[in-house]
């Protein structure tokens, strides 16, 4: 199970997907796309810019496309779930199936 997570990185909105039992590192999370400093965004934000609830915010199917980072410990597994819209509703796919939906790139960002 992976969680949605959305930063301000410099200025601009970048979603991380981090395992539900880990913590975004947003030093890891601003160095993965190019930042220098990241800090969570504020909530209000996010559910304008992506068009979810808080604790329900998919990866999948946003408002506006954001840069988006899967933490590597992803592809470990043959399918994870995120998060589909809604409270209490997952999506299972693949990781590449995840990666090639959002063009995440993959990195260590979890904690």
């Amino acid at each position: 199970m992976f969680k949605t997570l959305l930063a301000d990185v410099d200025g601009r909105l970048v979603v991380g997907i981090v395992p539900v039992t880990g913590k975004l590192d947003l030093k890891s999370l601003a160095a993965a796309v190019g930042g220098k400093k990241a800090a969570m965004a504020d909530a209000a934000l996010a559910e304008r810019r992506t068009g979810y609830i808080v604790g329900g915010i998919s990866p999948i199917g946003q408002k506006s496309r954001h840069e988006t980072v899967l933490d590597e410990t992803a592809e470990l597994w043959d399918t994870v779930f995120v998060s589909g819209g809604r409270r209490g509703l997952d999506l299972e796919l693949t990781p590449a199936h995840l990666i090639r939906a959002t063009s995440a790139v993959v990195a260590d960002i979890a904690r």
